[in-house]
């Protein structure tokens, strides 16, 4: 083993790590005053130089290559598992339907089990409709929290203002989400690839900076309280309205909170199967076909006939709908929104979702939703690891599927053979 040759690599990357660190977490602005703090940067440089210790050695013992020819195996043994869940994605579907269906009335349910579930289920509704921007237009739209701030905000808004109930704000909020959806469409038809990314991602964060200084309509930071949702006037809270009659007063049952967060759950779950479907058909409708000719080769799309401005338009237009509707429903959910809530990193996490699920994939982009969202919940005691362990999954997952979790099957025909 050339332990000389370990040493020297360890200590040019200590020596990178230092120049790395010490301006960055060696360097601490305390109100108008620096403080250096040489000690964490120190730190950092020591770890640094015995991770590159270690990896040199694993190198030179072959212990790194066994290691990863482990794991290639495994992940061989682990395709065919993959393959399935592809060929019978909505068998599968049906069978986690099921699951979700009963995992509020299970003994061990809790309603912060339900209330992780809900927000996981929101995130698919999101993912589906970037899913239609990204996935089958191929449209990088780095900004699509802003159709989210204004599914929430317009909910909210229209609720206080107007006096509209949930049901009644749906679908008018989704009209909302769909017209800024056109309106972003239209100054981007010529852009694409990073120029579009850019834009996007200019526009999400105007929406969110209107959010903070509008203080007299959106209540800025301080944010804004949001009307619980009621299943035809019952209502869910302790606390009614006056005339109100609650939902258990009305079936007889004592007051529980988790009547509440199983029916918004249960809501939240009718409304993501409704969202599968209509990507479902959508996909496989003309318009479909046409978002993912553009995404293939847009000269070609216009050699074509397809008119590529109404293209890219609707696709803008749609996924900015489902966008709209999942931020009623995570409104109505948490019951008080800021534009905290609204930042580019929730635009990442949805983009994140569609890529590592399979770009146009429907079950890839519910076991991603899964993975990225339900997991880091689950064990939130590793809060400070979180981040870590999530780059390092997309790592993972990008160098054994690069094409995402679970990739798109197009139907194919058989050619038929004619008798002599």
């Amino acid at each position: 083993m050339n332990i000389p040759a370990a040493l020297k690599d360890s200590a040019v990357a200590s020596l990178i790590a230092l120049a790395l660190f010490v301006p960055m977490i060696g360097l601490v602005l305390k109100g108008q005053s620096l403080n250096i703090q040489l000690l964490r940067a120190l730190f950092v440089v020591a770890a640094v130089f015995a991770g590159r210790m270690l990896i040199s050695m694993l190198l030179q013992s072959g212990l790194l290559g066994r290691l990863v020819e482990v794991i290639r195996k495994v992940l061989v043994y682990l395709s065919p598992v993959v393959g399935l869940v592809e060929r019978r994605s909505f068998r599968f579907i049906g069978l986690l339907l099921v699951v979700l269906v009963a995992v509020p009335f299970l003994p061990g349910s809790s309603n912060y089990l339900i209330q992780i579930l809900s927000l996981t289920l929101v995130y698919v509704i999101l993912a589906t409709g970037l899913n239609i921007v990204v996935g089958l237009a191929g449209l990088l739209d780095l900004g699509f929290v802003a159709f989210f701030a204004t599914g929430a905000y317009g909910y909210a808004m229209l609720a206080q203002y107007a006096g509209l109930s949930f049901w009644a704000a749906i679908p008018l909020t989704a009209g909302i989400a769909a017209a800024m959806g056109c309106l972003l469409g239209l100054p981007v038809l010529r852009m694409h690839g990073d120029y579009l990314a850019i834009v996007t991602l200019g526009f999400g964060e105007i929406i969110r900076i209107l959010l903070v200084n509008m203080i007299d309509i959106t209540g800025g930071p301080n944010g804004i309280s949001v009307p619980r949702p009621t299943l035809f006037g019952l209502g869910f809270t302790r606390r009614l309205e006056e005339g109100q009659l609650g939902f258990h007063e009305f079936f007889g049952l004592p007051y529980s909170a988790s009547h509440r967060y199983i029916f918004i759950y249960l809501l939240i779950l009718a409304f993501t199967v409704a969202a599968i479907w209509i990507f479902k058909r959508l996909r496989e409708m003309p318009i479909g076909r046409a978002w993912e000719a553009l995404r293939e080769d847009e000269i070609a799309c216009k050699a074509l006939g397809i008119n590529h401005t109404t293209t890219k338009l609707s696709a803008f237009t749609l996924g900015a709908t489902f966008g709209g509707v999942g931020g009623v429903f995570f409104a109505a959910m948490e019951g008080f929104i800021n534009p905290s809530s609204f930042t580019f990193v929730e635009s990442a996490i949805i983009l994140s979702i569609v890529v590592l699920g399979g770009m146009g994939s429907i079950v890839g982009v519910i076991l991603a939703a899964m993975g990225i969202t339900l997991l880091p919940e689950l064990f939130r005691e590793f809060e400070n690891y979180r981040m870590l362990v999530f780059g390092l999954a997309m790592v993972f997952i990008m160098i054994w599927r690069p094409g995402g979790l679970l990739k798109v099957r197009r139907k194919t025909f058989a050619r038929g053979g004619h008798g002599g």
